[in-house]
């Protein structure tokens, strides 16, 4: 069952107390080309982002939001760091959300200036907190940045803002260890009512930063802990929002788009099934049905075991045969499968 969290709206978007799981990333263009950063923002966007997230490192680089608001749709979140004043010029811009931690931006005044600013136009604050962010005497009080330390940091940051009367506040908790990720949000769902933003930092390159996020943000997200997620890697922030989808979708929480089944072959495969599978993953990546689709090497695993697939193949000799729902249609020659295939779904 999923955790009902405190909601807080971000822009259009709600976040959290029972609303579908949200997909974020973050521009990775110098905040100072708004050319680049627009067009990046764009493409995010097209690609299912529903979240954005830029650096405000500078008073300069609050001339990106007006832009950004103007080109897309989606909510955009403000990262700031200790410059109070880049909070306060971001709400002024239109900002959607805020990205702060405010032990780190002065004292309570300061604070209270950026807590109040939002409180005018109901801006959420997230409080991110990761392993190289603790504060000393945390870091002294564990030995080392424990997943109870972390916690102890995020709940430090939340009750600077709550002490001015504020609750609309979401919570991330990132490590790059993932055991200690996971067990960090676990034990931050016990002791606050907070949305919570998951994700894996300094995951990696696509390959390995995928696993880890794959990893930790599923199985939080099969515990029923999580409201937003951000999968970190190093690449093209657009394959993050692909694998995102592709987690969402692993763990039951997104049916939009296509799920393929496909078997790992084996001696008795006899078509040139690995080809086969990736050219129709490739042709079926902007789909938008809800079914799945089963590519399997042969006839012991194709329509018995795929039976549930809305439609699938099952490789034979030089062949395949074309079957929905675990009834078999027509024997297909190997160079027609793909076409055929494609035929049948289109007429779904």
């Amino acid at each position: 069952m999923k955790r009902e969290s405190l909601p807080v709206k971000a822009g259009s978007l709600t976040i959290g107390g029972g609303a579908p799981v949200s997909i974020q990333s973050m521009l990775n263009i110098p905040a100072e080309d708004v050319e680049g950063s627009v067009a990046q923002a764009m493409r995010l966007e097209a690609a299912g982002c529903q979240i954005l997230r830029a650096a405000i490192p500078n008073r300069e680089a609050v001339k990106l939001i007006p832009r950004l608001k103007e080109a897309v749709s989606m909510p955009l979140v403000a990262d700031i760091h200790f410059d109070y004043r880049l909070a306060l010029e971001s709400v002024a811009a239109g900002i959607d959300k805020i990205r702060i931690n405010p032990g780190n931006i002065g004292d309570d005044s300061r604070v209270k200036q950026v807590v109040d600013a939002c409180r005018v136009k109901n801006i959420p604050i997230r409080v991110g907190v990761n392993s190289g962010s603790l504060e000393r005497e945390i870091l002294a009080k564990y030995g080392s940045p424990t997943a109870q330390a972390l916690v102890d940091s995020a709940l430090y940051h939340v009750r600077l803002i709550e002490k001015f009367d504020y609750d609309q506040i979401a919570i991330s908790i990132k490590s790059s260890h993932v055991p200690t990720m996971i067990e960090a949000y676990r034990l931050a769902v016990q002791q606050c009512p907070y949305a919570l933003h998951l994700g894996v930092t300094e995951a990696g390159t696509a390959r390995m930063g995928l696993i880890k996020s794959a990893v930790g943000i599923g199985s939080l997200l099969c515990d029923g802990i999580g409201d937003t997620i951000r999968v970190s890697l190093t690449a093209d922030p657009v394959e993050e929002i692909a694998a995102a989808k592709d987690i969402l979708k692993a763990v039951g929480l997104q049916k939009d788009g296509v799920n393929i089944v496909s078997c790992p072959t084996c001696g008795r495969t006899k078509i040139n099934l690995i080809a086969l599978a990736q050219q129709v993953e490739e042709a079926l990546k902007d789909c938008k049905k809800s079914i799945t689709v089963a590519v399997m090497g042969c006839a012991v695993n194709g329509p018995g075991e795929a039976r549930e697939a809305d439609i699938g193949i099952a490789g034979g000799d030089g062949c395949a045969l074309l079957f929905k729902k675990g009834e078999i249609l027509r024997k297909v020659p190997e160079n027609q499968v793909l076409e055929e295939l494609l035929r049948e779904i289109e007429e779904m």
